[in-house]
C-alpha cells in the first residue's frame, strides 16, 4: 500500500486542522494506520493510532482530548482532526501503516509510511 498525507497548514493557537492520509495500491481495509510527528533534531512520535475497522482508536496523552482519529475504508483515507492546537503540536506529521487489526505505538511496528505535512501553530 502507499500512502500520502495531505492537509497541513499554518494556524493559529486554538484553531483546527485535519489531516488526511490517502491510501492506494491494496486493500486497504487490511491495514491498521498510525499517524506520527517529527521535529528537526528529535525521534518520530506516536500521536493516535486506528484500528483496520476504524473500532478502536489509540491516543499520545499529549492529544487525547485535542485529536480524533477516523476512516473511510470505502475511501481509502483516514483522517486526523486537530482542534485546540498548540504551538507544540507544530512538527512534520506522517501516517503509517501495518497489515494488523489495530495500531501500535512504535514507529518500528509501520511498514509504510506516507511523506510528510508540515504543521506550524503560531502562538
Amino acid at each position: 500500500v502507499q500512502l500520502q498525507a495531505s492537509g497541513g497548514g499554518l494556524v493559529q493557537a486554538g484553531g483546527s486542522l485535519r489531516l488526511s492520509c490517502a491510501a492506494s495500491g491494496r486493500t486497504f481495509s487490511d491495514y491498521a494506520v498510525g499517524w506520527f510527528r517529527q521535529v528537526p533534531g528529535k525521534e518520530r512520535e506516536f500521536v493516535a493510532a486506528i484500528s483496520r475497522a476504524g473500532t478502536r482508536t489509540t491516543y499520545a496523552g499529549s492529544v487525547k482530548g485535542r485529536f480524533t482519529a477516523s476512516r473511510d475504508n470505502a475511501e481509502n483515507t483516514v483522517y486526523l482532526q486537530m482542534n485546540r492546537l498548540k504551538p507544540e503540536d507544530t512538527a512534520v506529521y506522517y501516517c503509517g501503516a501495518r497489515p494488523t487489526v489495530t495500531g501500535a505505538t512504535p514507529t518500528t511496528e509501520y511498514h509504510t509510511w506516507g511523506q510528510g505535512t508540515q504543521v506550524t501553530v503560531s502562538s
